[in-house]
């Protein structure tokens, strides 16, 4: 049992201070200039559990208590997260946001607290470096200290084979939310919490959301808006700039352009980071010699995009975009509808599934399209296939063949090096857990429930191999997430969308194109509707290069808001 006394979170000294900072009189007096003091009581409540995070508090005198109340695995108890003192101050990211928090604030000694709201915390952090460099630290330090030691308010209850559980696995990892699993095929008393909460196995997969709700098998967007992801954005206001895709391509764009100055809505129909999101490691990212994932990758521009103030709608992808007015309407999952002045379509792609017969009846049930520690667990100490010959196939197979038995590499060119970086395919090479097959595909995937069986044929020798793998990891090629365009953009014979110099004479003269000037380097066919990443045509599908379309398109966002400015 938890001791209630013994603070959740206790990394190491060196991390603690960095977690749990003590600032300086004249840090505190700069803070002040933006907040109120208040005198506490011993005992007060200052946010409940489940509120809304949009208050900082620096403790002048007293003592502010951290607080997870019971779970439903000890119910009727209290936790002590962290314990803040005189010079400290509360908070996590989710303060940047304005989403519901997860735990209890209440005062332990009675004394004195500085009182911050969001909106003058958000200034603070904007224009005050050395403040900014040290709440921030702070704020995502105490958040993936919560994540490694589930302090969050969701319970997951299901079984970690079945796709769906495996959705929502992904979904609240991507989206940092901490949560603990209870699993259908481990837990010995999986029966008492069911019955707790009135729910059978057929319902799993169960989400037991802040304590309170239970939600059977629900889809990402309902466990959003149960968190409280979106309901601090007001999705009836006229944005500058609607950026649609929070992979790095739209973060890029949200983060140059709210940092300089722009009113910036992103819409992100599952989770930050796109496909390079569920990349198990990024090496050749110039910066992070040590390599990053593609989750820590989002998971810090996303920070770095609400800390210049611009908001993501979580679960929320474009259905239509109306393109016979402006300011361009998007309508969303749901119904409604969200507006801009420019929009920045960062949609990207996703991998193409194997031209096998019924193969989507494995999704999620062997068959897998991305490798994060999610998928690796699942495959521990068994074999596993992954296909594809790009750099994300690579980090795959490299990072999977850190727990599975073995890795088989499936490419139908005769080798890697030109389509793979030269770092990859030398530790691949030099690996005696990977076995590379060149002119090799999948022919036929066998199993009941679950994947069990794949064979897959030589085709140099021409002969065929089965063999019992129950994990295959399909990495290859991607097809233009647009079909939501319905028409309103220029597109490649792919179905990518045309930019700039890629449109012909014929594509502005029936997308009736205004005369005066030529589209913008990365401007479709539609004025002041900007495409970005892997979703652009002729773009190079690395994330540097996302990250740069991101960047470069906010240029041009700032001229077409002058010349609509001037008209």
């Amino acid at each position: 049992m938890t001791d209630p006394t013994r603070p959740l979170l206790t990394a190491t000294t060196v991390r603690l201070d960095h977690m749990r900072p003590t600032l300086s009189q004249a840090q505190i007096d700069r803070i002040a200039k933006l907040g109120r003091r208040r005198q506490v009581t011993d005992g007060e409540v200052l946010v409940e559990t489940g509120t809304q995070t949009n208050r900082l508090f620096v403790v002048i005198s007293g003592e502010l208590t951290v607080i997870r109340h019971s779970d439903v695995a000890a119910a009727g108890m209290e936790e002590v997260v962290i314990v803040y003192g005189p010079g400290q101050f509360n908070g996590e990211v989710s303060i940047l946001s304005g989403r519901r928090g997860f735990v209890e604030i209440r005062a332990t000694k009675a004394g004195e607290v500085l009182e911050v709201d969001r909106d003058h915390l958000l200034t603070l952090v904007q224009t005050d470096s050395d403040l900014s460099e040290i709440m921030m630290r702070a704020f995502i330090l105490r958040r993936v200290e919560m994540i490694a030691r589930n302090v969050g308010d969701v319970v997951l209850i299901g079984s970690i084979h079945t796709p769906e559980t495996l959705r929502i696995q992904e979904f609240l990892t991507r989206n940092g939310h901490p949560f603990t699993v209870i699993d259908l095929d481990r837990h010995a008393d999986v029966q008492d919490v069911l019955d707790r909460f009135h729910v059978t196995i057929a319902d799993t997969p169960v989400v037991i959301c802040r304590g309170e709700s239970v939600l059977r098998n629900p889809t990402n967007q309902q466990i959003a808006e149960c968190l409280g992801f979106n309901e601090s954005i007001d999705q009836t206001q006229v944005r500058d700039l609607l950026v649609i895709g929070a992979g790095p391509a739209g973060l890029a764009a949200a983060v140059y352009g709210a940092s300089e100055g722009l009113d910036v809505l992103v819409l992100e129909p599952n989770s930050p980071g796109g496909q390079a999101g569920s990349t198990s490691k990024i090496e050749n990212y110039l910066g992070f010699p040590a390599g990053i994932s593609g989750q820590e990758l989002a998971g810090r521009a996303y920070t770095q995009a609400q800390k210049f103030g611009a908001e993501v709608l979580i679960a929320q992808g474009a259905t239509r975009l109306k393109c016979d007015r402006t300011p361009y309407v998007i309508e969303i999952d749901g119904g409604s509808r969200v507006s801009a002045r420019v929009v920045i379509v960062a949609t990207g792609a996703e991998y193409r599934r194997l031209p096998l017969e019924d193969i989507t009846r494995f999704d999620g049930r062997g068959v897998y399209y991305s490798a994060t520690a999610v998928e690796a667990r699942l495959c521990s100490d068994s074999e596993v296939i992954v296909v594809g010959g790009g750099n994300s196939a690579g980090q795959a197979a490299v990072f999977l063949s850190q727990t599975a038995a073995h890795v088989h590499m499936l490419v139908r060119s005769d080798g890697l090096a030109e389509t793979m970086s030269r770092y990859l395919i030398r530790r691949i090479q030099e690996n005696p857990d990977i076995t590379l097959h060149t002119r090799t595909e999948i022919t036929a995937l066998g199993g009941t429930e679950q994947l069990e069986r794949v064979q897959w044929r030589d085709n140099q020798s021409n002969t065929t191999n089965d063999c019992d793998v129950a994990h295959v990891f399909v990495m290859t090629g991607a097809n233009p997430n647009t079909g939501w365009l319905n028409g309103c953009l220029a597109l490649d014979e792919h179905g990518f969308i045309k930019t700039g110099p890629a449109l012909s004479p014929d594509d502005l003269r029936v997308a009736k194109w205004p005369p005066g000037r030529a589209p913008y380097l990365l401007e479709t066919s539609l004025p002041g509707v900007f495409a970005t990443g892997d979703v652009r045509s002729t773009s190079i599908k690395r994330v540097a290069s996302a990250v740069g379309d991101g960047s470069i398109a906010v240029s041009f966002v700032h001229q077409v808001l002058g010349e609509q400015g001037r008209r």
